[in-house]
């Protein structure tokens, strides 16, 4: 019988990169995560974080967290199907469904497990589930999780996606899942004319707005506010470790639906539930972006001026409308290194390789905060372009 382990002990990719010093992954922080962070000891300038709004450091949001550790201590210690349910949660998940204009929310321990929670449940023996080709990888995994069927479409591709749901028999369901924000590209989902498919077919909507909430719609609100198709998708699924600051996940939803998947879905049943101070945490974040709802637009604004930046810089990007602005490096090899020089001068960003991003299309995927000044954005800016046009 071969050893289980040998697979372990085979040269690996990661080996060869360490090698060439060209390794991009789990650098260590030594300082809070914000728009200037402390990394292997050297001040960077952080475009890496899905910290859209900068809650991570606000005082009211830290301050909710520290009280509630005092108060409730450090953990559920169980399920929220059992004894892991704090009136706390259910604080957030009613303010929650009125931001959003839903009748109910659920939380997830985290975001990943939102998707794995809601799709498994849902997606039975008799339906299919229908993705986008560059959906996110949780997606994907709950549609393997689940009993049903699973099409894939070109990315953004409406006549493929067409051609899918006329593949699903007429006895048949079906669910379209699409991000909102697609986190590689920073481009948003089609979501008007996948409404309208939906609608035509008899197959129902979810959108992942991980990367739209606090970020698009009215005060932030998402991308179906932002398209204002709220009575036209059917489950929004969402996470706190983004625009809320904190940890976890959510589906919105009716009131019959999210009930049925509280008692169906084994993700949330058989999981911890969302410690007491990152709850809070996520209801004060929510509340103060109620509160503030310019953030996003600030948000909008300071990443604009980044895009312009970079643009008459000449360093080439994919254009949208969002606070994820992805730099074209092309090969795998020039990405890695292109984004350690740029570490090495100050600024944090993230390799796209494949499988996340298409053979001889790698990024740098760089995000904004709302918090980040034009001065921290125009240095970065600089630090990007000299890298990007210096030679080999």
């Amino acid at each position: 019988m071969k050893d289980f382990f040998a697979k372990c002990y085979e040269p690996q990719l990661q080996d060869q990169l360490r090698e060439k010093n060209i390794y991009p992954y789990f650098r260590a922080l030594e300082s809070r995560q914000d728009v200037e962070v402390i990394m292997e000891g050297k001040r960077r300038i952080m475009l890496g974080s899905n910290n859209y709004l900068g809650l991570t450091v606000q005082p009211e949001v830290i301050e909710a967290g520290i009280k509630t550790m005092e108060k409730l201590g450090t953990g559920c210690s169980g399920s929220r199907f059992l004894n892991g349910t704090l009136q706390l949660h259910y604080e957030l998940e009613d303010e929650l469904a009125r931001f959003l204009g839903k009748e109910a929310v659920m939380t997830f321990p985290t975001g990943f497990s939102s998707n794995l929670g809601i799709i498994s449940s849902l997606v039975t023996r008799h339906d299919y589930v229908i993705l986008d080709r560059e959906d996110h990888a949780s997606i994907y995994d709950a549609a393997r999780l689940s009993y049903g069927k699973m099409l894939r479409y070109r990315h953004a591709d409406m006549a493929d996606l067409e051609e899918q749901l006329k593949l699903v028999p007429e006895q048949c369901g079906a669910l379209i899942v699409t991000d909102g924000v697609f986190s590689m590209g920073g481009d948003i989902a089609k979501l008007p004319e996948i409404c309208e498919l939906a609608e035509k077919y008899g197959a129902r909507v979810m959108v992942d707005d991980a990367h739209g909430l606090g970020v698009l719609g009215e005060g932030g609100r998402g991308t179906a506010s932002y398209f204002h198709l709220e009575d036209k998708v059917d489950i929004y699924m969402g996470t706190f470790s983004k625009s809320l600051a904190s940890l976890g996940g959510y589906m919105a939803a009716d009131a019959q639906i999210v009930d049925y998947v509280r008692h169906t879905s084994r993700p949330y049943m058989f999981a911890a539930s969302i410690p007491p101070a990152q709850t809070a945490v996520a209801l004060a974040a929510l509340r103060y972006l109620e509160a503030h709802p310019e953030l996003p637009e600030k948000l909008s604004s300071i990443a604009a001026r980044f895009r312009k930046n970079l643009k008459e810089r000449d360093v080439a990007i994919i254009e949208a409308p969002t606070p994820i602005v992805p730099i074209y490096t092309y090969e795998p090899e020039n990405t890695l290194i292109k984004n350690t020089q740029i570490y090495e001068a100050g600024v944090y960003t993230n390799p796209v390789l494949p499988p996340a991003c298409a053979p001889g299309e790698c990024l740098l995927r760089t995000s904004l905060m709302a918090s980040h000044t034009e001065a921290l954005v125009d240095e970065a800016a600089d630090i990007i372009a000299e890298v990007m046009h210096r030679e080999q």
